[in-house]
């Protein structure tokens, strides 16, 4: 079986095949990867230490949380996170965390709007499980729901999956209970593997970083 059979196979739209085929070998993609993933553990480790010492204090468990995802070619790996619940979820349930969930702690709300919880995913990057710009993973559960109700959602596991992406800067970041906007993030996820250059990763990361900075980031 050749590569576009495997990839109908699996779902995937032959369509994007080709240009996924140039975004996951491209080297510069990655390299940017590794270098602004490793300046960023060093430059963040600070604020890293203080969010660990904040979750230690006001719950006890442990400080990181590990869930597995859906990678490339829904190949699957465990994100890490910075736990903001109170109970952790085991590796193989899967609970939606909703608005104004009472598991959530007062650091993980803070956490969650600040997405500060997402850096240990820096990790996943320089490990090559995921990249700076891609469609954003969810749990594996969600995904296999999603998979059979949303035609092409699993077009968004042609690439890695990334710490930001379109859909994230277009608006579609967030809890992810209503179909609708699921389907509008499949969209956009689709919409980056066809468009996909450098400059548009460049433009996605610069975009994340006022979101996340901006004077209505919190």
């Amino acid at each position: 079986m050749n590569a576009e059979s495997a990839s109908a196979s699996s779902g995937f739209d032959t369509t994007l095949l080709s240009k996924s085929n140039v975004i996951n070998g491209s080297v510069v993609k990655r390299w940017i990867d590794v270098l602004i993933a490793s300046l960023a553990i060093i430059v963040l480790l600070p604020v890293g230490l203080l969010v660990a010492l904040a979750i230690k204090i006001e719950s006890p468990g442990p400080i990181l949380f590990w869930q597995q995802r859906y990678g490339r070619n829904r190949s699957s790996f465990y994100i890490c996170k910075f736990r903001s619940m109170t109970v952790a979820e085991s590796k193989g349930d899967f609970t939606q965390a909703s608005r104004n969930d009472t598991r959530v702690t007062r650091v993980g709300k803070f956490l969650r709007s600040t997405s500060l919880d997402e850096l240990p995913q820096l990790y996943n990057v320089l490990r090559g499980e995921m990249s700076l710009v891609g469609p954003r993973p969810h749990a594996i559960a969600m995904d296999d729901a999603f998979a059979e109700v949303i035609s092409n959602f699993n077009d968004r596991h042609l690439v890695r999956p990334g710490l930001t992406g379109l859909a994230q800067v277009s608006g579609f970041r967030g809890p992810t209970e209503a179909l609708e906007h699921i389907q509008y993030r499949v969209h956009h996820d689709r919409l980056y593997i066809s468009k996909w250059s450098v400059l548009l990763d460049m433009k996605i990361l610069v975009r994340t970083f006022f979101a996340l900075t901006g004077p209505n980031a919190v």
